[in-house]
C-alpha cells in the first residue's frame, strides 16, 4: 500500500482502518467514517470509488497508521 495507494480495493482499507481505529461511527454503503484517538480533526473519512479505494484516501489512511503507531512509542 505505501508503494501505490492506487488499485487498493475499499474492502481492504476497510479491514486496516477496522485493525487500527476500531467499528467505524459511520458507516454507509460506500463510505465510512473512523475516530481516531488525537484533538483536531480526529476522523479518518474512507469512500468507496467502484470498488476501490481513492488513492488521496489511502494515503491519508496511512499518516494515520503511522501517527498512530508513533504515539505508542
Amino acid at each position: 500500500m505505501r508503494h501505490s495507494p492506487k488499485g487498493i480495493r475499499f474492502n481492504e482499507l476497510c479491514k486496516v482502518c477496522d485493525h487500527y481505529f476500531g467499528k467505524p461511527r459511520k458507516r454507509g454503503t460506500s463510505h465510512r467514517v473512523y475516530r481516531t484517538p488525537w484533538a483536531g480533526d480526529p476522523r479518518v473519512n474512507i469512500q468507496s470509488s467502484g470498488g476501490k479505494a481513492k488513492a488521496y484516501q489511502v494515503r491519508q489512511v496511512l499518516l494515520a497508521v503511522e501517527r498512530l503507531e508513533q504515539s505508542h512509542d
